[in-house]
């Protein structure tokens, strides 16, 4: 495997950072998980766009232009020979010293991985999972901001060990507030009277790609998309229910702390977003 570090590839084994980089130490830094298929990279624009926003918010210079971004990341696939694979990208603020300051990190530093990946079991896409709702809630717009995705996440994983207590694969995050936020690593929706319903950004969800993507796909079949506040109960009596992610694309879920969501299997409209979902990767994206 070769992996991309700041212009140049390396074989894996020799692929090393710093220790004194601050992405290691502090988790200072930003990243993206991406999607190629069919020699596709899917919505390789729309990942590096959210990639600025989030270097952006939390003033990290990346130290390549945009366009650079986006050949760096087609070029990795290329180099690994892969058609069909997951890329991580991660761009941390670089090498500094043991101090928090920032300032001391001359240059950030980018990193592009190209593998392969298997997020969920075969079978929960087949019949639905079960999740939870755990008590870590997600963190504030006042603090780290939950739209930038940052390399710090601990909020995210202390849920998922939750998530893994509770003999589960996923878990929905609430907010401060009590509303539903998104899960771990998922944004989640559900469907009730042929209407679809997603958590607000404001609420805590991340500026999910793939949550565009549905949003968009289920508006050209007719079905109408509205984000407002949810509560676990909206969820507990969803007639379907399920989540979005790059890496995850589209599961469906079939019970929430111990409630049956609809008949107990994937919904018919949660199916057919899957197959539009599935067809759509394997024509449009930025070619390898």
């Amino acid at each position: 495997m070769k992996i991309y570090i700041d212009g140049k590839y390396c074989d894996e084994k020799n692929a090393k950072i710093s220790v004194f980089d601050h992405g290691l130490l502090y988790g200072d830094g930003i990243f993206e998980g991406i999607r190629a298929y069919n020699g596709r990279v899917f919505k390789l624009q729309e990942h590096i766009d959210r990639l600025f926003c989030s270097a952006k918010a939390i003033l990290l210079d990346i130290p390549i232009s945009h366009a650079e971004m986006m050949k760096a990341v087609v070029n990795t696939c290329r180099k690994n020979k892969l058609r069909d694979c997951y890329i991580r990208l991660v761009v941390t603020r670089g090498i500094g010293t043991l101090g928090l300051n920032p300032n001391r990190c001359k240059r950030g530093s980018v990193i592009i991985i190209a593998d392969k990946i298997q997020v969920y079991p075969k079978e929960m896409y087949e019949n639905g999972m079960a999740i939870v709702t755990v008590a870590t809630t997600r963190n504030l717009h006042s603090a780290l901001n939950p739209a930038i995705k940052s390399l710090n996440y601990l909020n995210n994983i202390l849920a998922k060990i939750e998530a893994n207590i509770a003999g589960v694969e996923e878990a929905i995050m609430l907010n401060s507030e009590g509303f539903v936020a998104e899960c771990t690593a998922d944004n989640i929706f559900i469907l009730k009277g042929g209407k679809m319903y997603t958590p607000p950004l404001s609420a805590g969800a991340l500026y999910g790609i793939t949550r565009g993507v549905v949003m968009d796909m289920a508006q050209e079949a007719g079905i109408p998309v509205s984000e407002p506040n949810l509560t676990r109960y909206d969820v507990f009596n969803a007639d379907e229910c399920f989540l979005t992610g790059t890496g995850a694309e589209l599961i469906p879920v079939t019970k929430v702390d111990g409630r049956v969501i609809g008949t107990g299997k994937p919904g018919t409209i949660t199916k057919s977003l899957v197959k539009s979902y599935h067809a759509l990767t394997q024509v449009s994206g930025e070619p390898i």
